[in-house]
């Protein structure tokens, strides 16, 4: 097990202000118990091979006190993919740190069996909760979503701009797996729902753990096959066709490294020489 914790509150990582950022071996435990007393932590099993960790959430009245400070997850995820170090982004061993953050979410929102509503106990055998009561076992939820890069026959990408999304910033159109669907069912019903075009040429790419709070994106490229480029203005209030060049320039905005969408856009850069045109990321 690894020696430190990591505290969370919310969606931000609790540090101490000396640390310049992520710690690789959480916080010491006796640090952070002088500055926020006994708190309930929780150990995660890791991946096969690695050590588990352990951490705790903070309530949202907790004062941060003097020497402490906060910063987002999202931010501790663009510093873990080493911002553009090769073999580093998604598609890689998802960080034991989110895979935490993950768990300790889930046990918060599971403390009660949803069958019967007695306390939940923690499985001894495997990473689920159990109601002693009725039996009813509860695995950490996992909510699966696409996330695709569409092209055009001019060699652009559509990127689109969510209502969520700061201010000039352009992603790739995703959306969540409803019950019945397949991920390719999705694919389509997502871009035709939130751009108004049709897709053909679904390929996958890679995937990536995001806790935030339950996701597993699936990321994939597809081609244009037809339909007038329109928002549907609930989530989506913006969206274009950008060339290779003009996201170069920075324009539009593209999200923090480490996400999958950044991963497969600068695939997608990568692949495109000036005055070329590709289809091929994830062939």
């Amino acid at each position: 097990m690894a020696s430190g914790v990591y505290l969370f509150q919310g969606n931000y990582l609790v540090v101490p202000e000396s640390a310049g950022g992520l710690p690789d071996a959480g916080v010491d435990k006796g640090l952070a118990g002088a500055a926020f007393g006994q708190l309930d932590y929780r150990e995660v099993p890791s991946f096969a091979g690695e050590p588990g960790i352990r951490g705790a959430l903070l309530g949202a009245d907790v004062v941060i006190p003097p020497g402490w400070r906060t910063f987002s997850v999202r931010q501790a995820v663009a510093e873990s993919s080493g911002a553009g170090r090769d073999g580093v982004c998604a598609g890689v061993p998802a960080s034991p740190v989110l895979r935490l953050y993950h768990v300790l979410q889930w046990r918060e929102e599971s403390r009660f069996c949803g069958s019967c509503g007695s306390p939940n106990g923690d499985s001894p055998e495997e990473l689920a909760r159990v109601c002693p009561r009725c039996g009813r076992v509860e695995y950490p939820r996992i909510s699966p979503a696409v996330i695709v890069l569409v092209t055009n026959d001019r060699g652009e990408a559509l990127l689109a701009h969510n209502r969520k999304f700061s201010k000039n910033v352009y992603s790739l159109v995703a959306g969540f797996n409803e019950a019945g669907e397949n991920l390719e069912a999705t694919a389509v019903r997502e871009i035709r729902e939130e751009v108004g075009i049709e897709i053909k040429d679904l390929r996958f790419v890679t995937s990536q753990s995001w806790p935030f709070p339950n996701s597993l994106m699936v990321g994939f490229t597809a081609r244009y096959a037809g339909g007038k480029l329109e928002c549907d203005g609930i989530e989506i209030t913006g969206a274009d066709w950008f060339s290779a060049e003009s996201v170069r320039d920075g324009v539009p905005e593209l999200p923090a490294p480490g996400s999958v969408s950044r991963f497969i856009i600068d695939a997608w850069l990568a692949e495109v020489r000036p005055g070329e045109k590709t289809d091929t990321i994830g062939r």
